[in-house]
């Protein structure tokens, strides 16, 4: 996806690229697999999908799965570019929090804030204190400050302030900051509260819950940036194995692939392609479940969010759940498919997942998958090769997108800006078709 939506950047500022792939299909470690029975065939399963799996051509299954923050950066990248004309959204019906043993609701508005049973009655007045300061917090204006510095104070201490329990911190921090571990309370307060406002902004666009999700899966979305950069004159190559990156006097010149070379001044790449430049940092462990049930205590919902706090089953980062269904054309009618991930801790990934594959119990069919991740030791300032990151175990795209503007002003030498897109946009195609 990255490679995708920086080939559409690209092609848009009048960059001349070549888009290739080893692969049959777009999307790489992010695609969509369809019909089920090229599933089975990747995780090497014996036999086909019973019938009861419905049609295998009904099936479009995520390998990575996340959702995008109706105020994020990739629903932005998705409109300036106006690849939105290709795709089709619904909203995510709920996010939940566990807690204790049990799944709670993340309350979207103020009466089911009060209605909620993940805090005391004073405990809520204090939080709706705390959401009500983080609104009208601006950093640009400190009489909003209230006395908190946001480049100094600590997270910790801004709870403190609010007097807020640890229950509401943990499902603060992690339901709504979308942190994966507690590195982020002694940390200074700024980036926490704009994460908190990404979250309630996102969710009052809506209103179930902050998150979308493209119909026929995430594989629609490098689709998507490919037909973009294909209007901008780029070109793009499927199944074609790539040889050999050639290098002279330590930069890249070209790419070989069946024997001949495609000259080049940059090059972008994920880690597969250049692993003597990349470096593992990691392990996620992903489990997709095939069920034929909503999950348990979610109101029947046909998706939903699942975020298990660390400190509620005694580790360092969180466990998330992502369910989507046969509604977003991704199963067979009737069919759910849950995905649990999480980053490795321990030598035994499948017992670290565990709390979470309960709560979906019964499961039809898994499919395990243990992938390394990996980040780039070449910054590519000499050798011009631009490398981006493997995704991570989050459930949305604002890590992906922060590589991507990563990756950009690393290529570019300037930060990535939204608006610069539009006018380039607009100097193509007039002002008046932009109406």
């Amino acid at each position: 996806l990255q490679e995708c939506i920086l080939s559409g950047i690209m092609s848009v500022n009048g960059k001349k690229v070549l888009h290739m792939d080893r692969n049959s299909y777009y999307g790489g470690e992010s695609a969509s697999i369809t019909p089920l029975e090229d599933l089975y065939k990747r995780f090497n399963l014996p036999g086909t999908p019973p019938e009861s799996m419905g049609r295998g051509r009904d099936w479009n299954v995520d390998l990575i799965p996340k959702f995008l923050m109706a105020n994020g950066q990739l629903v932005k990248m998705l409109l300036y570019t106006e690849v939105t004309r290709y795709l089709d959204f619904k909203v995510i019906e709920g996010s939940f929090v566990y807690k204790g043993g049990k799944i709670y609701k993340v309350p979207s508005t103020e009466a089911e804030a009060l209605a909620s049973s993940l805090m005391g009655l004073f405990e809520k007045r204090r939080f709706r204190k705390f959401l009500v300061y983080v609104a009208n917090f601006d950093e640009n204006d400190p009489r909003t400050f209230e006395g908190v510095d946001p480049k100094k104070t600590t997270m910790r201490d801004v709870y403190k302030k609010f007097d807020l329990g640890q229950d509401v911190i943990d499902f603060t921090g992690h339901a709504l900051a979308l942190y994966r571990t507690d590195d982020y309370l002694d940390q200074p307060c700024q980036e926490t509260i704009n994460r908190i406002k990404l979250y309630s902004e996102s969710l009052a666009r809506y209103g179930k819950s902050p998150y979308l999700y493209p119909l026929y899966g995430l594989g629609e979305l490098p689709q998507g940036f490919a037909r973009l950069s294909a209007i901008y004159g780029g070109t793009y190559m499927l199944n074609k194995p790539i040889e050999e990156i050639v290098i002279e006097n330590g930069k890249v010149v070209g790419v070989k692939s069946e024997g001949e070379v495609a000259r080049c001044k940059q090059l972008i790449c994920d880690p597969s392609y250049v692993s003597d430049r990349v470096t593992k940092v990691g392990q996620v462990i992903r489990v997709i479940c095939i069920l034929s049930h909503p999950i348990k205590n979610t109101n029947d919902a046909n998706s939903c969010q699942i975020i298990i706090p660390q400190n509620q089953v005694n580790r360092k980062s969180d466990i998330y759940v992502c369910m989507i269904s046969s509604a977003h054309n991704v199963a067979a009618q009737g069919k759910y498919i849950a995905i649990a991930s999480t980053t490795v801790e321990t030598a035994d990934p499948e017992k670290e997942i565990k709390p979470a594959l309960d709560l979906l119990e019964p499961i039809e069919q898994k499919f395990v998958s243990i992938s390394d991740l990996f980040a780039p030791t070449d910054p590519g300032t000499e050798s011009q090769i631009f490398i981006s990151r493997t995704y991570d175990a989050t459930t949305h795209f604002e890590t992906t997108c922060d590589d991507i503007k990563d990756i950009y002003k690393r290529m570019m030498g300037s930060e990535f800006d939204f608006e610069e897109m539009k006018r380039k946009k607009n100097d193509i195609y007039g002002e008046e078709e932009q109406q």
